[in-house]
């Protein structure tokens, strides 16, 4: 199993750690439920350096994104950044995928650490024009920084003023000392708060910096499943669960970050998706009653006719209730709508609801 650069300083935490993705991760410290409510409530770090990054550079750099991925790269500006995705050549997704413009002819890709050879080689396929690409992603370590406390933890750290980086933007600044550092105010938890890209060799340094500067502020390690819940409250996807290379942008609600004002992959049947309708979406749902949905579980109808299938759910540590998303027909795609789920063998009683479960 590979490592991050951090791995010692987990284990040396306590923290349960399991493979993932290929890595050698931590899932959790303290507790999956006392994590997400740190998370929620003060301030949660995550180290999440198994994430790929690819530099892209030259002047078919933003050509080449625009053929690969759905959304439109071009209104980007230095410092700005997007989510996106690479469709395939059937209708489904490669991965989903943040582009950094970093200049006029640099971007960055921060891909999935489960796809990272997998996008490398489909960026490559379509590289037809000689453009620049270099895979950082084992010289580059990540943490996530996430919580309302999180501005006034990394504050502390930093002369960039946080606060005037808006939401989906980025700039490069010193943390602890240490120049050259990516501070982007991005994340998978709702929750607010930062990502930070470094060389790998400052890991250490600057995980302690952080610890320091966040213990008056309730700060805590936080491991991969508080991840996963927390982003299941805000209805952010998982690859591999919620999209895949079987459901389309359109299906899974993505449309939003599908942009037919440029040619991209397999665009014409997408875009006939769009305009003609599907037959199945992602939703969203909240348990009646008693159980905890599963990733593959059925869905059934009133009937018990299969009507499609959990993608991902959980027992809510914020709303103390199951929730979940999974595909389904789409005449049972509307909010409020009765489902159920099958939890061995029993036809628990569910309805759709709209995205986010947590409300602002």
């Amino acid at each position: 199993m590979k490592t991050t650069a951090l791995t010692s300083k987990h284990i040396s935490l306590g923290a349960k750690m399991v493979p993932f993705a290929g890595y050698n991760m931590p899932v959790s410290y303290s507790g999956l439920n006392e994590e997400h409510h740190t998370v929620r409530n003060a301030v949660g770090v995550f180290d999440v350096s198994h994430m790929g990054e690819f530099i892209l550079k030259g002047p078919d750099a933003l050509d080449l994104i625009q053929r690969v991925t759905s959304n439109d790269a071009s209104v980007l500006s230095p410092g700005k950044a997007q989510y996106s995705c690479f469709p395939n050549a059937n209708g489904g997704i490669v991965d989903d995928l943040i582009v950094y413009k970093m200049d006029e002819e640099t971007y960055m890709l921060v891909v999935n650490a489960s796809n990272i050879d997998k996008d490398w080689n489909w960026i490559m396929q379509h590289n037809t024009k000689n453009v620049s690409l270099k895979n950082i992603s084992d010289d580059t370590s990540l943490l996530a920084i996430q919580g309302p406390n999180a501005l006034a933890t990394l504050q502390n750290l930093t002369t960039v003023d946080l606060t005037t980086i808006p939401y989906y933007q980025f700039v490069r600044g010193t943390i602890n000392g240490i120049d050259n550092v990516i501070i982007s105010n991005t994340g998978y938890t709702g929750a607010g708060g930062f990502e930070i890209y470094f060389d790998n060799q400052h890991a250490e340094t600057i995980w302690d910096a952080i610890f320091k500067a966040g213990a008056q502020h309730g700060i805590k390690p936080v491991g991969l499943g508080a991840r996963d819940t927390l982003r299941l409250e805000m209805g952010f996807c998982l690859y591999g669960n919620d999209i895949d290379d079987t459901t389309s942008p359109i299906e899974a609600g993505l449309g939003w970050i599908t942009k037919f004002t440029k040619d991209f992959t397999n665009r014409t049947a997408i875009e006939a998706q769009k305009t003609n309708g599907v037959t199945r979406k992602l939703v969203a749902f909240e348990l009646i009653d008693r159980g905890i949905p599963r990733h593959d579980y059925i869905i059934t109808n009133a009937d018990g006719k299969s009507i499609g299938k959990v993608t991902s759910g959980t027992q809510s540590p914020t709303l103390n209730k199951a929730i979940g998303l999974g595909y389904v027909e789409t005449a049972y795609a509307k909010a409020d709508t009765e489902i159920f789920i099958s939890i061995r063998d029993k036809a628990v009683k569910a309805k759709v609801t709209k995205l986010p479960f947590i409300k602002k």
